[in-house]
């Protein structure tokens, strides 16, 4: 049960940052400061809506039961994706920033879907 609830409280967070980004993301004209960080990672303007509608399609894929697994894979190697992005820009406080968030879709998988019935 304590299982189900954690797992469920992460999927929340992770469902709702993921929408939170991407929205973000492809609204950055009204964020100058999400644009100046894009291009110091070395994101091209025309990169931009790419990663906002994949950031939205995580937080999609992560609702539903059958590609839950594919959502926190795809979350997962984009933060991996940041984080060598951030590696290369030698902004090293952004890598140690997103290793919480490349922790969570690892122990959601490991946890589960929550709201399924296990026999």
């Amino acid at each position: 049960m304590v299982k189900s609830i954690i797992s469920a409280v992460l999927l929340a967070v992770s469902v709702f940052l993921a929408v939170k980004h991407g929205w973000d993301t492809l609204n950055y004209k009204k964020h100058p400061e999400s644009l100046k960080m894009m291009n110091e990672l070395g994101i091209t303007e025309t990169m931009i809506p790419f990663f906002g509608g994949l950031t939205l399609l995580i937080g999609i894929l992560l609702l539903i039961p059958k590609t839950f697994f594919l959502g926190n894979m795809l979350n997962a190697i984009s933060i991996v994706i940041i984080m060598a992005l951030a590696v290369k820009a030698e902004n090293f406080k952004m890598v140690l920033m997103e290793i919480p968030f490349l922790i969570m879709p690892l122990v959601l998988i490991w946890l589960k879907y929550p709201f399924v019935k296990t026999v």
